[in-house]
């Protein structure tokens, strides 16, 4: 499949210079651009790769002059990032999921299956679910009684879906995420030693003789509109009260998501994120990879958390925090410098109290010489 430059210059909403009816079959680095790819060349470091290939078409930054490069014809964009999104959109094959219902496919009674679904192969959708129009369902994908799936739902292969699962339009679900699985909740008939050391900050957790009892999960999982869940992610159902994830966000691969957990819109949860039982997570809020955050707080609107910080109490809206326990990113990176100066600072002291005893020393031999 090949697109001319200007179809790709209206995709990504960028002006296309040169012969805009050349025509392009992939997009690829400069340093392996051929004639018939599309050079990504969008920063000027790409250069030099750039003018060594055999690309006669390619995306630069902003300005650049591409007919120093000897293309044919070149687009010219602002903001890199953003114009992957629009050119990765239309160069994107998808997948290749039959339409209709595959025969080996079990559909339970009482399913209701919208108008130009695709349902693959070994798919088992239980009693009762209600699936949106043109919903994709790729091979192997299990989706329990009562679950309700919007509109232009993509659910790729291996994924499970739990019984009573509430998802709105255009959910995004990649291999092997489970979504409304039984929270992790269990409970001792005496206060437990995890509970002792909590209370006393670590000062007391006296050894007991103890099992765990399981509390079940009666409630279940909501989730917004154009929600992406990453491979292997989890979202646990809650206890009593629903689990949700709002709107537009977009959890990586391998994020999991406790029972009871409330997630804003527009959020988005880097590769092994993970939210603890019963804490409430704002809109916009950004978790760089392995963030975790402790059960039963609650972290506002934007903040943003760089990559395995540990938030173990409540996060103002907007803060930017970094490290474990988590502090605002300039504190954080002002503590780490201080941190590289303790060698030089106990040197400092050494030198200092050697000083010192030697003034005393000397001090004391005055003394007795004036006596």
């Amino acid at each position: 499949m090949s697109h001319t430059i200007a179809e790709i210059a209206a995709a990504i909403g960028a002006q296309a210079f040169g012969d805009t009816t050349l025509r392009v079959n992939k997009a690829t680095e400069p340093a392996l651009a051929g004639a018939d790819d599309l050079a990504l060349a969008m920063d000027e470091k790409y250069a030099p790769q750039l003018a060594e290939s055999g690309a006669k078409a390619a995306v630069l930054w902003e300005g650049a002059d591409w007919k120093s490069f000897g293309l044919k014809g070149a687009i010219c964009v602002s903001r890199p990032r953003y114009a992957m999104a629009g050119l990765t959109r239309l160069l994107d094959a998808g997948h290749d999921i039959e339409p209709g219902i595959h025969p080996t496919a079990v559909i339970g009674e009482g399913a209701v299956i919208g108008a130009g679904a695709a349902i693959g192969p070994f798919v088992v959708i239980g009693r009762n679910v209600s699936l949106g129009d043109r919903a994709r369902i790729a091979a192997h994908v299990t989706i329990c009684e009562f679950a309700v799936i919007g509109d232009d739902a993509l659910i790729l292969h291996g994924a499970r879906i739990g019984a009573r699962v509430t998802v709105g339009d255009r959910l995004i679900c990649q291999p092997g995420a489970v979504i409304g699985a039984d929270g992790f909740s269990f409970v001792t008939a005496e206060k437990s030693r995890p509970e002792m050391a909590r209370e006393s900050l670590g000062a007391t957790a006296v050894p007991t003789d103890q099992n765990w009892t399981r509390i079940h999960s009666l409630g279940s999982v909501e989730i917004g509109d154009d929600v992406e869940i990453g491979a292997n992610a989890t979202i646990d159902r809650g206890t009593v009260r629903t689990t949700r994830i709002g709107s537009g966000t977009k959890l990586d691969n391998l994020v999991h998501i406790g029972h009871n957990v409330t997630v804003g819109r527009d959020c988005l949860l880097c590769g092994q994120v993970g939210i603890a039982g019963s804490s409430r997570i704002g809109d916009r809020v950004v978790l760089g990879g392995q963030c975790g955050v402790s059960d039963n707080i609650f972290v506002g609107n934007d903040v943003v958390a760089g990559g395995a910080t540990k938030i173990f109490s409540n996060a103002p809206a907007g803060r930017v925090l970094l490290g474990s326990p988590a502090l605002k990113m300039t504190t954080h990176l002002e503590a780490w410098k201080n941190i590289r100066r303790l060698g030089r600072l106990f040197a400092q002291v050494t030198e200092l109290r050697n000083e010192v005893s030697k003034l005393r020393q000397e001090g004391k031999g005055d003394r007795k010489a004036d006596d």
